[in-house]
């Protein structure tokens, strides 16, 4: 999300969170100020869901009122916003969200980045460990199935809701063999390694999301660089754009396929 749009949304929702009014920013609200990415209709929501520990919801103007009983850890505060939980908003999401959706959600949520040195350094919001103990002390809560079953989607170092897609796309596609997230490619055990979307590396194959930012001058100079790296350690290179997406598993996967042969890999019969 822009700064921009999460500084409005912060000026929007802080008048309603005064310490004595006892009321938490939640669901897409509390999703929209941690930054998670969402469904384009839901980017922009008008109405801001707001809860309180009380029996009764709040109303106000433009907000969604909801009760929650919430334990103290499942409350947290961004500057100086109270909010649900990175892992309760999680969970909340999953009470209306369908399962990629869900599994990009949570990909943003535990993603980090320990070894290179770009992306999303630091701790994530809650790690993938955390998550999981978090739903494993859950009870009768709106959206447990749902987040139960993205929980094992879930991979650390996705760096977009197109990289999530593109990996659910090929889980999917059953004949594939697996692909790791995030991987590392060197050309001996000394050289730096360039770090990659997706890697088969038993079949030397590796597929990459090219979002906009790809199409800058510089970026255009350090990706050339990148091919050419790629090519000198014998790996099979994948590039999938935004129209490759539109067009789905029908275009993509053979694309995939065919760079998995060059590798060596046979499809099952």
């Amino acid at each position: 999300m822009p700064v921009g749009v999460a500084q409005t949304l912060a000026e929007r929702v802080r008048p309603y969170l005064l310490p004595e009014a006892g009321l938490f920013a939640s669901d897409t609200t509390a999703a929209r100020l941690l930054g998670v990415p969402l469904p384009a209709d839901l980017e922009d929501e008008a109405r801001l869901h707001l809860s309180s520990r009380s029996a009764t919801a709040p109303r106000r103007k433009h907000v969604v009122g909801h009760s929650r009983v919430l334990r103290a850890d499942e409350v947290t505060w961004l500057n100086g916003i109270p909010l649900t939980s990175p892992a309760k908003t999680w969970l909340d999401l999953a009470a209306v969200f369908g399962l990629e959706d869900l599994v990009v959600a949570g990909d943003f949520l535990v993603c980090t980045h320990a070894e290179r040195g770009f992306g999303k350094a630091g701790p994530p919001l809650v790690s993938l460990e955390e998550l999981a103990a978090y739903l494993s002390r859950a009870r009768r809560v709106p959206g447990l199935s749902m987040a139960r079953k993205a929980l094992p989607l879930l991979r650390v170092g996705a760096d977009s809701p197109q990289e999530t897609r593109l990996r659910l796309m090929l889980q999917a596609a059953p004949q594939l063999p697996p692909f790791r997230v995030d991987y590392p490619v060197s050309q001996d055990d000394h050289s730096f390694p360039r770090w990659v979307d997706l890697a088969c590396p038993e079949f030397r194959t590796c597929v990459e999301y090219e979002g906009a930012h790809h199409l800058t001058p510089a970026r255009q100079v350090a990706d050339k660089g990148r091919d050419t790296f790629m090519l000198d350690c014998g790996w099979n290179q994948v590039k999938i754009y935004a129209r490759d997406m539109e067009l789905g598993a029908e275009w993509v996967v053979p694309q995939v396929e065919a760079a998995l042969r060059r590798g060596g890999w046979q499809a099952p019969s």
